[in-house]
């Protein structure tokens, strides 16, 4: 297993590698002379070029990149032409944002859809499996703007339970956590109903049945256990795409996360925040993926075998 988790982290670092060169390379081609943001509208020529030779905006691309990325890994990744701050540890107080959004909208979709859609696998072709399936259906078609708006009139202007945006406490985070969960939660649930399909028609459930368990066990200790791969496998998926999958319900309900800072940086053309913003997500995608691996590993006796038999 540590072999398998040494290979995993040494198979990080050339997709960090290419991904931030891609990034990099793609901002740079962006429109927009950081040295004109810098010194404004009436710089003159002269002051412009100096501006670029300070920052070393006259150096070839790829001297441009590498010195980027030695300073990304002590910390360093510039400074925002427009407002001054630290891009690394403007992200990194940002990031505890977007986690506890994140974290909550997984947790509200993992309550709702594993019950759901163990249910309706269970209840196939009934009417109780066809109104699981509305549900997933609205929650995949569903834009989570509009969900968050409604989500707006009704339990904040209407009812009053909930405040309409910003951060202020945990009722702050339960609409936006709603919007961003029910999307999660349609997907999920769909894939747990296929995944226990799969499982609810192996031999080892009629068996199971068969030794008097009772139908409690056979769906949770057998047929659960078994399905859980792809399961896993959807919910971290999941958990990647919310770094980057938030935009729009963290600008709906001003929730400051990382979504609204590159939105707000692009709508200012921040480009150095945007860059450093974007490559940072990559990498804890990248880790997300990898703690989503090892959790894969760790229900997977195959890949336990694997790499016991190399030991």
């Amino acid at each position: 297993m540590i072999k398998y988790i040494v290979k995993r982290l040494l198979q990080l670092i050339p997709v960090i590698i290419v991904t931030s060169f891609l990034i990099y390379w793609a901002m740079n081609l962006t429109s927009g002379d950081p040295a004109l943001l810098i010194a404004g509208d009436k710089a003159t020529p002269e002051m412009l070029e100096q501006i670029r030779e300070e920052m070393g905006l006259n150096d070839p691309f790829l001297v441009r990149y590498g010195r980027y990325m030695l300073g990304m890994i002590q910390g360093d990744m510039g400074e925002s032409y427009i407002t001054g701050k630290d891009v690394f540890q403007t992200f990194m107080e940002t990031l505890p944002n977007t986690l506890m959004l994140g974290g909550a909208a997984v947790l509200i979709a993992v309550i709702i859809a594993l019950p759901l859609g163990i249910y309706t696998a269970i209840h196939q072709s009934t009417w109780k499996d066809n109104v699981g399936m509305v549900f997933a259906l609205f929650g995949t078609a569903m834009p989570n703007f509009w969900l968050g708006l409604m989500l707006i009139l009704l339990f904040s202007l209407k009812l009053g339970w909930f405040p309409s945006g910003g951060k202020a406490g945990f009722s702050s985070v339960v609409l936006p956590a709603v919007t961003v969960g029910y999307g999660l939660a349609a997907l999920i649930m769909r894939t747990t109903r296929s995944s226990m399909l799969d499982v609810i028609r192996q031999d080892y459930m009629t068996t199971a049945r068969a030794k008097g368990c009772s139908e409690r066990q056979v769906i949770f200790r057998h047929g659960l256990k078994n399905a859980l791969i792809p399961i896993i496998t959807a919910i971290g998926m999941q958990i990647s795409m919310i770094m980057t999958g938030s935009v729009l319900a963290e600008t709906v309900f001003s929730w400051p996360g990382i979504g609204r800072l590159v939105n707000d940086s692009i709508a200012r053309r921040d480009n150095e925040m945007v860059t450093g913003a974007i490559i940072m997500c990559s990498i804890c995608m990248c880790l997300i993926n990898l703690v989503v691996d090892l959790v894969y590993a760790f229900f997977d006796p195959r890949i336990k075998a694997q790499y016991a038999k190399k030991g």
